[in-house]
């Protein structure tokens, strides 16, 4: 079976019974291996990536590189590898050659790749996606896609969190979620329901992250509208009964970025050392893994659903 043959029907079966994948962002390089050896020691199946402002604002280095650390410290039953926001437009208002870094990404092994056409017209973002989807496919990975924006990654203070849930701001269109699937055929949709970012400016990426809220009921008609895997970005600091009733509506995938972050960056900060920092992560994965998502062993539960040998 095709690794990313194996990833669709670990998503399908996760979504059938109410398993989500988290997917752990890697923006400094040694945090992967602590990444990886937590899913190994909790049997918790994961994503580990990328995303692109992690390379060019952090220390992942590159695509590749993260790939080929994945490599040496992941245990495939356990993890897949994703490439995670590669942006047409970024963070700081740029056009972005997402065709390179897609292409990288194909070329180093990935399993699953990101594109985020979300600050394009919706016309725009369709098309785009598409391509991308006929890229990936004929590789055998998979595209995960964004519709709607989840804030947050942008310079300056967001308005006030409440006046933005309570507008909606943002929030992605059922409508046009049901035309966006329809038309680039693609695998796993980010939708906005209430989440956001961590910051990752230098003056506000310490910052204890806004306790967002999710609109579920309106996760529900996205669900209805989409039939694929919903992915939740921006899930660190999310009320837990917030994100149980996400998953039982629609998310599989949610991504975890500042959870993990924060306790690496203060390790060193107090004057820790690599190893002390890469504890800290380990400290967060188990957290995480036990008491947030309750996910210990469902890799073993995965791999026997899809009729593996465990």
């Amino acid at each position: 079976m095709q690794r990313s043959d194996r990833l669709a029907r670990i998503f399908d079966a996760a979504a059938s019974v109410g398993i989500v994948v988290p997917a752990f962002n890697i923006p400094y390089l040694p945090m992967e291996s602590a990444v990886a050896d937590a899913l190994s020691e909790h049997d918790a199946f994961a994503l580990i990536q990328v995303a692109r402002l992690e390379v060019t604002k952090f220390e992942s280095k590159s695509i590749t590189t993260i790939a080929d650390e994945y490599r040496r410290c992941a245990d495939p039953r356990v993890a897949g590898l994703h490439l995670d926001h590669i942006p047409v437009i970024d963070e700081d208002g740029l056009n972005v050659d997402w065709e390179a870094d897609i292409s990288e990404a194909l070329q180093a092994g990935y399993d699953s790749v990101m594109i985020d056409g979300s600050r394009l017209p919706l016309d725009e973002n369709i098309a785009v996606t598409k391509q991308v989807v006929r890229m990936a496919h004929r590789e055998g990975v998979l595209v995960e896609a964004e519709l709607g924006s989840v804030l947050g990654h942008e310079e300056g203070p967001l308005p006030p969190y409440e006046e933005l849930f309570a507008s909606k701001a943002g929030f992605t269109i059922p409508d046009e979620a049901r035309r966006f699937v329809e038309e680039t055929e693609v695998d796993w949709l980010s939708v906005s329901i209430g989440s956001v970012h961590g910051a990752i400016s230098p003056a506000t990426k310490n910052q204890e992250k806004i306790q967002a809220k999710l609109d579920i009921e309106y996760l529900k008609k996205l669900r209805e509208v989409t039939g694929i895997p919903l992915v939740l970005h921006g899930g660190s600091g999310i009320r837990q009964s917030y994100i149980n009733d996400a998953i039982q509506n629609g998310i599989v995938k949610i991504n975890i970025a500042t959870d993990i972050r924060q306790p690496y960056e203060r390790a060193l900060a107090a004057g820790g050392s690599i190893a002390d920092a890469q504890a800290a992560v380990s400290q967060a994965m188990r957290r995480i893994i036990c008491d947030v998502y309750s996910i210990q062993g469902s890799a073993s539960r995965l791999s026997s659903m899809i009729g593996e040998q465990t």
